[in-house]
């Protein structure tokens, strides 16, 4: 009888043995395995704790360490721990790229690093990446990720915006201007000014776009001509089209294969929008690096048809095609306009289209827009305009890694509650909610011992 409780209690301690080694391995699993694998869920509105696939693109594209300094004090008098919030906003990048590295400094124990650094504001960031550097002050995903596209770009980009002729200005104000536009260009890391080759000698050789966006008075034959020897020598044009006539720049045209119909796109699929007949929703895409992975609406309004006579040494591909439903009205815009198989062209009609061609042992890259309101201020913001826009910029200038590639402002919402409620909140946690659990349990103690007398 002993033997056999002998021997039960030394299989009791064997397997107890085993059961608590088992247990401590399987911990040290969930332990290495939670270390080397994390899964995190963001159930915030718009997922602003995640990084958007934008921002992801652009750190994809980075090749090489990316270190950022921060220079700041423990505690902002205006933001509190703000050490914290910058990193916990740097996080959300150095887990989709680990060898992004960031280190605080604090302005107040290294004055001079600071002043060095040319740091003017707490909380300000120095961001390096393959020999350049910027500074920021903000923190915001966009704005971090506009930064990081900046760095990302090959060198220093110039856009020249053809003037002199009642153009539309990449500074312009005006509502049929294109100065919000230009904004998002200098934001993208893009530098742009204005020519007027009524004074100027020729295109300046370092401009790596000519943007001509709808003159409204002709221009003399001067500036034809060098506009001409411009393209011939391998420059790369935007060339944005109206209703108006050509402005004397009919060779530019006949020299590109040009063909302009005349007439309004008419698209009844914008009105059944409640948005006027005469928008064009693009929405239809060729293929082509521009529109590589683009498939929202775009809005062009009183669209003008595109078309070519085939040459040997352009490739053009129609970038968008638009009412499938519509036509090109040639008559006059009535409010009852109807389409007239005599006259009217018949959908889908292509108002867009890139030109391209290898010369010097480089690639030429042209784009004409029959819209130029599509940019203009007051319809920038319709669809996704903008974001077409700047692909449109980027494979202009040869950045095509950066196409499709628009961070978009992350939708925050914040709780604000005043004194009364802040009150109401506290009292009822840290009061009302004790009581109410302390009698609870007072009344079960006091039930229990009735019952036991």
């Amino acid at each position: 009888m002993i033997t056999a409780n002998k021997k039960l209690r030394v299989r009791l301690l064997i397997q107890n043995s085993i059961f608590i080694l088992l247990l401590l391995v399987l911990i040290f699993l969930l332990g290495y395995l939670g270390r080397e694998h994390s899964i995190q869920w963001d159930i915030s509105q718009n997922g602003r704790n995640t990084l958007s696939q934008a921002s992801v693109e652009v750190l994809q594209k980075m090749t090489g360490p990316i270190t950022v300094t921060i220079y700041a004090k423990a505690q902002d008098v205006r933001l509190g721990d703000i050490r914290k919030i910058i990193s916990d906003f740097l996080i959300l990048y150095q887990r989709i790229k680990p060898d992004l590295v960031f280190t605080f400094i604090d302005p107040t124990e290294f004055p001079d690093a600071s002043q060095k650094a040319g740091i003017s504001v707490n909380g300000e960031m120095v961001v390096s990446f393959n020999g350049r550097s910027e500074h920021l002050t903000i923190v915001n995903e966009q704005v971090f990720t506009n930064l990081l596209i900046r760095l990302l770009r090959s060198g220093e980009k110039l856009i020249m915006n053809l003037s002199g002729h009642g153009e539309r200005k990449l500074d312009g104000r005006a509502n049929h201007d294109l100065g919000e536009f230009g904004k998002q260009l200098t934001t993208k890391g893009l530098k742009f000014g204005t020519l007027n080759l009524a004074i100027a000698q020729d295109v300046p050789t370092n401009a790596n776009v000519l943007v001509i966006a709808s003159p409204q008075v002709d221009l003399l034959k001067g500036e034809i001509d060098k506009i001409l020897a411009y393209i011939d020598r391998g420059g790369n044009l935007l060339w944005l089209i109206d209703q108006e006539s050509l402005h004397g720049l009919q060779p530019l045209a006949e020299r590109l294969g040009l063909i302009l119909t005349p007439g309004v796109v008419v698209d009844p699929q914008a009105q059944q929008l409640k948005a006027p007949i005469t928008f064009a929703l693009g929405a239809n895409y060729g293929q082509h690096p521009i529109t590589r992975n683009f498939s929202n609406i775009t809005v062009f309004p009183f669209a003008r048809q595109i078309n070519f006579n085939e040459r040997e040494e352009w490739k053009n591909v129609s970038l968008i095609e638009v009412a499938q439903n519509g036509w090109v009205e040639t008559g006059k815009l009535e409010d009852n306009v109807s389409f007239d198989k005599m006259y009217d062209v018949a959908g889908p009609i292509s108002i867009a289209a890139a030109l391209s061609r290898t010369l010097q042992d480089r690639e030429q890259h042209i784009v004409i827009i029959g819209s130029g309101h599509f940019l203009a201020n007051t319809y920038l913001g319709n669809g996704s305009n903008l974001s077409f826009g700047i692909n449109i910029i980027n494979w202009l200038v040869n950045d095509e890694n950066l196409i499709t590639i628009q961070p978009q402002a992350t939708l925050d919402s914040n709780l604000s509650l005043n004194k009364s409620a802040l009150t109401i909140i506290a009292t009822g946690f840290l009061i009302v909610l004790p009581i109410f659990f302390f009698a609870g349990g007072l009344t079960v103690w006091w039930r229990r011992k009735r019952r036991r007398k």
